[in-house]
């Protein structure tokens, strides 16, 4: 029997099992990520400002060792979980709801001699088929905006983490002050009505019993991260073209551009959040 989404999820869902998409994500975002970058002032490369990202989110949680179990939320290809595992030998599991990435994911995982470490389900993050209390670590990056009920994700990372433990996430946001209407291409983009913000998620921290540690806006670094991708897409696209539809890529340098627009507009903004249960 094949699970029962809400309609968000399994939009998101059919995208991220495309072939365009898959196609598009692993041969732009340098194989390992879907997700945003922190950038050096001359180092333009989107798979190592990909890689700081994991890296500064580390930063936040406490402690993380090989005794350290950690559930990303939304993990794509899963390659922050080989990053975590190889930097610290801790064990990941990893909830994300396209089959078609976490085939690869495992595919890599086993290939670069991390399966015993990393454990790929097919699922929501708002619905963990996993008891409470399991993980010491609760993470995911730039994936919770794909929901429509953000507080029952911020409830389910509160479910699954042991108390003391760490709930560590990146989110492109709408900022607090937004004009919503200058957004629409990109609630349409992504089949949404709203985007998280600064303010909602502390809210929803709050409500949720978490103790909110930290919040670091990184604006700029959305603004130049998608810049580069369209820089990228732009300069790669015959290639591309061999692998994934004109349609899609056009499609896709549109709502780049609007993403763009937004956060030198201050419109949107990105950032990393850490609670504490």
């Amino acid at each position: 029997m094949s699970t029962k989404y809400s309609k968000d999820i399994e939009i998101a869902r059919d995208y991220y099992n495309s072939q365009d998409a898959h196609n598009f994500y692993y041969r732009i975002w340098g194989g390992e990520d879907l997700h945003l970058g922190i950038y050096e002032s001359e180092d333009k490369d989107i798979y190592a400002a990909s890689r700081r990202a994991v890296d500064r989110i580390a930063s936040y949680a406490d402690h993380i060792d090989k005794n350290t179990k950690i559930i990303d939320f939304g993990g794509g290809f899963s390659g922050s979980a080989r990053h975590l595992a190889k930097r610290f030998g801790c064990h990941v599991t990893v909830i994300n709801l396209s089959e078609t990435e976490n085939e690869r994911g495992r595919k890599m995982n086993l290939r670069q001699g991390l399966d015993h470490l990393i454990d790929i389900l097919d699922g929501s993050y708002d619905d963990v088929p996993i008891e409470d209390n399991s993980f010491d670590v609760v993470w995911s990056e730039d994936a919770i905006l794909h929901s429509n009920n953000k507080e029952k994700v911020i409830q389910e990372a509160s479910r699954l983490l042991k108390p003391g433990g760490d709930f560590v996430f990146s989110d492109p946001m709408q900022t607090d002050n937004c004009d919503e209407t200058v957004l629409e291409p990109i609630y349409e983009r992504i089949n949404l009505s709203s985007l998280g913000s600064p303010a909602l998620y502390r809210e929803l921290g709050n409500k949720a019993g978490f103790r909110i540690m930290a919040f670091e806006e990184l604006q700029e670094h959305l603004v130049f991260h998608y810049s580069r991708i369209l820089e990228e897409t732009e300069k790669k696209q015959d290639e591309l073209e061999q692998h994934v539809s004109k349609p899609y890529i056009e499609n896709m340098k549109k709502g780049l551009k609007h993403w763009i627009k937004g956060g030198e507009e201050n419109n949107l903004t990105w950032g990393i959040f850490h609670f504490r249960k």
